[in-house]
């Protein structure tokens, strides 16, 4: 056992005595050391649950024969964190968590591991810890929250925020949101559509490292307690196997994620955090490669924001499985990807039904023939761009408009709730990407506010930031490169017209080549926004959107 270099021989009598300080028996020592990495905190509405989590995995790593042991990773949640300096540091935990994770797992040379996440950073930061690590990993979220109900609606995050811009238009009353603010997000759990830690917590599952119902069993189901058992017992036939993350998110797993992505019509957040976790299994791809997947795979479900269905309907359909049951009648899924369950992929969803056509569309009767994610490339994103394509309404899959410039989120923030912004515009927020923000914000605000405004079938936006799962409409992130480093988003001048071509995949600046170099001339960097802390050492060592936003030690470092 790898636990053997801290518990047996003479030398280490001295790590013995400190395991004798922690209360630990010898029997206990003797059995294989399980890390159970609670992401539990006070903070995050999705984690307040993860306590009961990692006791029921606790339990089942105990009856099957391990030692569980309990250690933390940080989370930050996004909505409480969105529209202010606050969002600058959510992506950047991605690799705090993969980093200290890594860091205690090494130290302590745990036999095996249980992740035990739930919401956006966290999710990735663990598989990518796991990916480096390499022993007997399993995950298990603590689950979505339920939908709220206002005015005999279902609602969720998104709902919240565009109330807000519809307040500012005067649409509803102040006293109408106060109604959503008390009935929108009713339980703990992981916010209820298909935003970033939804679809990050299923494509786990769909990766092969979470078993079935893992993204989509409610924060609040019982099942969601058994299922935690069930994990911490199954871990330990994973270490009896040796069966190994590297041997389950192999490249035809992370080719099934992004074919999962593209039917359910994930976040856009996938296409930084996908790239950035096959990065660490050896597999370097950029943000264009997922073009050629959404060509082929037709976009299933519209959950929320895309359309008015929850997660918890997706459960009650079949989940995740059912999805990829479908996908599988086209071919379209790896079958013999290994998992956590010890079974292939093809033996997971073999017995998988599609229990609501009208939450999983039948693979004969889409949405649409291609898939919910589209990167969207021209000279003003040469390196690519991102937009969540199920979520677009179709009057603004091709749209042509000026552009009104901001060079940062609040401004455009304020032009948006101030009424100076027009059907037809281009709004362009800039400076805010990995490096730029740093941290690259979301840009729920914004995207939320033209929403609220009845703006959303007029008004694009494009960024070199990045936007939430909830976000909708045509929002176009991820500009690479980005306008930090000199990309052509910094050259971008009040009036210039944007083309936004969909299905064509282009994003074009009417400015002939000519202009472009004169302005590129004049262009100067710009002093960092943070000189001091984290978000300086990671300024330096991030690299674009297009890449994943994945860190790497400067050239001249």
């Amino acid at each position: 056992m790898r636990s053997d270099t801290v518990t047996k021989g003479k030398q280490q009598a001295p790590h013995r005595s400190l395991f004798n300080a922690l209360g630990l028996t010898k029997e206990e020592m003797e059995r294989p050391l399980v890390g159970i990495v609670s992401s539990y905190n006070e903070i995050v509405p999705g984690h307040m649950n993860l306590d009961k989590i990692v006791e029921a995995v606790k339990q089942g790593v105990a009856m099957a024969g391990g030692t569980p042991i309990v250690f933390p990773a940080i989370a930050v949640c996004d909505g409480i964190a969105m529209g202010h300096i606050g969002m600058k540091y959510s992506l950047v935990t991605r690799d705090l968590i993969a980093d200290s994770t890594e860091a205690m797992a090494m130290a302590h040379q745990f036999d095996a591991l249980v992740m035990v996440p739930n919401c956006d950073k966290n999710v990735p930061g663990l598989l990518m810890a796991a990916a480096r690590i390499n022993v007997p990993t399993i995950f298990v979220s603590g689950g979505p929250m339920l939908a709220g109900h206002v005015k005999g609606k279902k609602t969720s995050l998104s709902s919240m925020f565009e109330a807000v811009g519809a307040n500012a238009a005067g649409l509803i009353t102040d006293e109408e949101l106060c109604e959503f603010e008390n009935h929108t997000c009713p339980t703990c759990g992981s916010c209820s559509g298909m935003y970033t830690a939804n679809s990050m917590n299923c494509l786990t599952e769909v990766l092969g490292m979470g078993l079935g119902g893992n993204g989509t069993i409610p924060a609040v189901y019982s099942a969601r307690i058994r299922l935690a058992k069930h994990a911490g017992m199954k871990v330990m036939e994973l270490w009896e196997k040796n069966i190994r993350p590297r041997d389950i998110m192999t490249k035809d797993a992370i080719l099934n994620a992004l074919t999962v992505d593209m039917a359910l019509g994930c976040s856009t957040n996938s296409m930084l955090h996908l790239p950035a976790i096959a990065h660490e299994v050896g597999m370097d791809f950029e943000i264009d490669f997922a073009n050629g997947i959404s060509e082929k795979t037709p976009n299933l479900c519209h959950l929320a924001p895309a359309g008015p269905t929850y997660m918890e309907d997706l459960n009650a359909a079949g989940g995740v499985y059912a999805v990829m049951a479908e996908l599988n009648k086209k071919g379209l899924i790896h079958t013999e990807c290994m998992t956590v369950t010890g079974k292939t992929v093809g033996e997971n969803i073999a017995g998988a039904v599609n229990k609501d056509p009208e939450v999983i569309r039948p693979i004969d009767n889409p949405y649409s023939e291609t898939g919910g994610l589209a990167v969207l490339k021209g000279n003003l994103a040469p390196d690519g761009s991102v937009v969540k394509r199920s979520a677009v309404v179709e009057e603004m899959l091709v749209h042509e408009g000026p552009a009104r410039v901001f060079d940062c989120e609040e401004d455009a923030i304020d032009a948006i709730k101030g009424g100076r912004i027009h059907a037809g515009d281009v709004v362009v927020i800039r400076y805010e990407g990995p490096k730029g923000g740093p941290g690259m914000r979301e840009m729920l605000n914004p995207t939320s506010a033209i929403a609220g405004m009845g703006l959303g079938s007029t008004v694009a936006l494009i960024t070199d930031g990045r936007f939430s799962g909830a976000s909708r409409g045509a929002s176009i992130g991820h500009v690479s490169p980005e306008a930090a480093v000199g990309g052509p988003i910094a050259l971008v001048e009040e009036g210039d017209i944007i083309r936004i071509n969909i299905p064509e995949l282009s994003l074009e600046l009417d400015v002939s080549d000519e202009e472009l170099k004169k302005r590129k001339e004049k262009w100067q960097p710009r002093e960092p926004k943070v000189t001091t802390g984290y978000l300086a050492r990671y300024a330096a060592m991030v690299t674009s959107g297009n890449r994943g936003a994945i860190l790497e030690v400067p050239k001249n470092g």
